[in-house]
């Protein structure tokens, strides 16, 4: 009996962290969406970069792409409680630091203790970028919205007035360690949006 009540007690707890996860599709972006133009929420980033992951994986072979896509999906969660932070803003990145860590045990808590230690341990290796798969999922997470700005009429760089030589400097650092081949073509799409004059270089 005290078994049944375990088990059942395993998928209150399941069905808690699911329930609460859906938090994250009201948490808005700065990033436009193609075709609405309207601003993403942050749900719809973590299955749009878990497809990143999918199409452009064999860009990194000998990767573990299931780890890849995992990673993507949990790393955001956290801003149901912090929230999104635009990387053209200005914040206090260590104070921002202790709110998603706060955050990550509180909302990965509400899972059994193997599944919390699991998705934890996912989330940290995102946010320390030290394995092959996290730099390749934080290069697709740079990726993605580099690719709906040169969509959307350069989007968040024009909103905060960027220039080529500031987006480069953001996003290729970042998007070069993870895939070291897909540089040239993504600088190639920067250049060709700033070619269009639709901001000033």
């Amino acid at each position: 009996m005290d078994h049944v009540n375990d088990e059942a007690l395993a998928l209150d707890r399941r069905f808690a962290f699911l329930a609460e996860i859906d938090g994250l599709k009201a948490v808005l972006r700065q990033n436009r969406t193609i075709g609405e133009r309207r601003r993403e929420n942050s749900a719809e980033h973590s299955w749009h970069l878990a497809m990143f992951a999918l199409v452009l994986g064999d860009l990194a072979p000998g990767l573990d792409m299931g780890r890849v896509v995992a990673m993507l999906l949990v790393h955001d969660i956290v801003e149901v409680d912090a929230g999104d932070v635009p990387i053209h803003g200005s914040y206090d990145a260590a104070a921002q630091a202790l709110v998603e860590a706060e955050a990550a045990e509180r909302i990965f808590g509400l899972l059994p203790e193997a599944q919390k230690v699991r998705y934890l341990a996912l989330w940290r290796e995102f946010e320390a970028v030290e394995t092959a798969e996290a730099r390749f999922a934080k290069a697709l997470d740079r990726l993605q919205p580099l690719l709906l700005n040169t969509l959307t009429d350069g989007g968040t760089w024009a909103e905060n007035g960027l220039t080529e030589a500031q987006v480069l400097a953001r996003y290729r650092p970042v998007i070069e360690r993870g895939v070291p081949g897909l540089w040239p073509f993504v600088e190639a799409l920067v250049r060709r949006h700033y070619r269009g004059g639709t901001a000033t270089a």
